[in-house]
């Protein structure tokens, strides 16, 4: 896949601001659009270009050529009619990726349904991470992979310190693969049979949620 250069936010609410500075700090060309000018007005540090307008309006999309951008990220939050009628539009108007934000689950559905590549529930995405960081004292990071599997960042039972991967049998007794170690803020992807694990480590295992959840409680 090439890299995206060039991104569309739509909605400089406190969700498309924080997508704006993150594409902003990973050196991408952000066009930042919302209705409100105090909204534009707060981007404009971050931001590559920033325009006021409706994004409801197909000649005011149209003028913004929307088929240049990599990527198009519709953050509009609680007007959800507005958030659907732009993820259209934008598809009508050739844009090659539309990521955009639901605000209800029930949202999903209708924005897939009319041009959405992607659908992101914020709410919905940070409660199950909190969940799963809450189920377990050893958990201290989760990333979802999609259906039952996720990479999870765990601290190493007392039982394996001092001990290699190869006489743990990792695999077949707690149902995980290794994928690094975390040692404070070094992380060592260089795992062999021989590798040996030490005190206060933390681990990157990808398992099934509930096998990992049952197995490091």
């Amino acid at each position: 896949m090439d890299t995206v250069k060039s991104v569309l936010i739509i909605g400089m609410g406190r969700f498309g601001r924080h997508a704006a500075r993150k594409m902003s700090e990973l050196h991408r060309q952000v066009m930042a659009v919302d209705k409100d000018e105090r909204c534009i007005n707060a981007v404009l540090d971050y931001v590559t270009y920033a325009q006021l307008g409706d994004s409801t309006d197909e000649q005011f999309l149209r003028s913004l050529g929307i088929s240049n951008f990599d990527v198009c990220i519709v953050a509009i939050g609680d007007d959800f009619q507005s958030s659907l009628e732009t993820t259209c539009l934008l598809k009508e108007l050739g844009a090659r990726r539309v990521v955009a934000r639901a605000s209800r689950e029930r949202h999903e559905k209708f924005l897939l349904r009319n041009g959405a590549d992607e659908v992101i529930y914020p709410e919905k995405q940070v409660a199950e991470w909190t969940a799963i960081r809450a189920a377990s004292e050893r958990v201290f990071d989760y990333f979802a992979l999609g259906g039952d599997y996720a990479i999870f960042e765990l601290s190493v039972p007392e039982e394996w310190v001092g001990k290699n991967l190869s006489s743990l049998d990792i695999r077949r007794k707690y149902g995980v693969n290794i994928l690094a170690i975390k040692q404070g803020e070094d992380l060592n992807m260089t795992i062999t049979p021989d590798t040996v694990f030490s005190a206060g480590d933390k681990i990157l295992a990808l398992g099934k949620n509930d096998e990992v959840l049952k197995r490091f409680r």
